[in-house]
């Protein structure tokens, strides 16, 4: 299963977008897309769906295998 952290910097990537002009674009802190990026585990689930929102994703719950 593909990290969060990986998910979006690769579709980042792939649209061609500085983590600035994607926070820009999502709505969201420049603050946020960095640490969404680095992997931190502290953030809000508001904001990280906010950013998931531009990829046509949510969080949700999954079972855990």
């Amino acid at each position: 299963m593909i990290t969060i952290t990986e998910f979006v910097k690769t579709r980042r990537k792939q649209l061609k977008l500085t983590q600035e002009e994607f926070a820009l674009k999502a709505g969201v802190a420049l603050t946020v897309v960095r640490k969404i990026e680095q992997g931190k585990e502290n953030l809000s689930l508001s904001k990280v769906n906010q950013v998931l929102k531009m990829f046509g994703h949510v969080l949700g719950p999954v079972i855990e295998k």
